[in-house]
């Protein structure tokens, strides 16, 4: 089995939930790594769902700066998908990072 290191980004999410990554069919990933830049000029409001849990809600995020989701590892099975919303259009750019094994 091949494990490989790699980081996945989402621009501008908006008011529409993004998906924001995948994990791909017979493949398992360890999410390391989650942030979310604010680029709008004033705070937003972010939720982050992973595999239909919610890890973040409404999470509020000053105007030009930026969160880390994640304060530990996430294991992610095939199909299982990490959605990114929030308050404002175009307002947030995602870096996902991930160790995936097929």
């Amino acid at each position: 089995m091949a494990n490989t290191f790699k980081n996945y980004t989402d621009l501008a999410v908006g008011t529409s939930a993004s998906t924001s990554y995948t994990v791909a069919s017979s493949t398992t990933a360890v999410m390391i790594g989650m942030n979310i830049a604010n680029l709008h000029t004033a705070q937003i409001l972010v939720t982050v769902t992973c595999a239909g849990a919610t890890l973040v809600k409404t999470v509020p995020i000053p105007a030009n700066s930026s969160l880390s989701v994640l304060d530990g590892k996430i294991i992610l099975e095939t199909t299982d998908t990490v959605v990114v919303t929030s308050n404002v259009a175009s307002s947030a750019d995602v870096l996902i990072s991930v160790l995936e094994q097929t």
